[in-house]
C-alpha cells in the first residue's frame, strides 16, 4: 500500500526524476512554455511554482523590516538556493531580475497547464505548461538577440566587422560559382 507517500513516482528511479523535473523547469523559465505529458507537467509546476516563490524573496517589498546585514545573508542565502537547485547561471539571472519582478504582486498561481489532445502512439494526455504572464515568442527571441550582441562587443567585435566578414564570405562564394 501506498499510504501517506506523496512523491509522484512517473515510473523512474529518484536521481532520473530529479533530473528530469530539474531539466523540465529550466526549460520552462528559458522558454516560459514547454509541452510534455500532464502527469508529467503536473509535478513539474509545482516544482517551478516553489522556485518562483523563492526567487520572489529577494525583492526589496519582502526584506523591509530587516536590517541591512540580515537582508545581505537573505538574498545570498535564496541565490545560493536557485544555484543548487537549477544549476543554471542565466535562469536564475533571470529569474531574479525578470519573472521575480513580474509575479511580484501574484500570489501563487505563476503557471497553467492547457490540456491537448491525447497523443496518438500511446493515448497519453498531453499538456502545455506555460507562465501565467508569459512574454511572446518575438520578445524572447529579441532577448537573446541583444544579449548576443552585447557579449560580442563586449569582446571586441563591433557590427562593421561582422558586416565586412558577411561580405568576405559572399565574395568567396560569388568566386566559387
Amino acid at each position: 500500500m501506498r499510504k501517506k507517500n506523496k512523491v509522484k513516482q512517473l515510473n523512474r528511479s529518484a536521481d532520473h526524476r530529479k533530473a528530469m523535473i530539474q531539466n523540465m523547469v529550466i526549460s520552462l523559465l528559458r522558454h516560459e512554455r514547454i509541452e510534455s505529458s500532464v502527469a508529467k507537467l503536473k509535478v513539474a509546476r509545482s516544482y517551478a511554482e516553489r522556485i518562483i516563490t523563492r526567487a520572489k524573496r529577494n525583492l526589496d517589498a519582502n526584506l523591509t523590516n530587516l536590517d541591512d546585514k540580515k537582508k545581505a545573508e537573505t538574498i545570498l542565502h535564496n541565490t545560493r538556493y536557485l544555484y543548487t537547485h537549477l544549476g543554471d547561471a542565466e535562469i536564475v539571472n533571470k529569474l531574479l531580475t525578470d519573472l521575480s519582478s513580474r509575479f511580484a504582486t501574484r500570489v501563487g498561481g505563476y503557471t497553467r497547464i492547457v490540456r491537448l489532445v491525447n497523443r496518438q502512439s500511446d493515448n497519453t494526455e498531453m499538456g502545455i505548461l506555460e507562465l501565467v504572464e508569459r512574454k511572446t515568442q518575438d520578445e524572447l527571441k529579441e532577448e537573446v538577440r541583444q544579449k548576443r550582441e552585447k557579449s560580442a562587443t563586449s569582446k571586441g567585435k563591433t557590427k562593421v566587422e561582422s558586416k565586412d566578414k558577411k561580405e568576405k564570405k559572399e565574395k568567396k562564394v560569388a568566386k566559387a560559382k
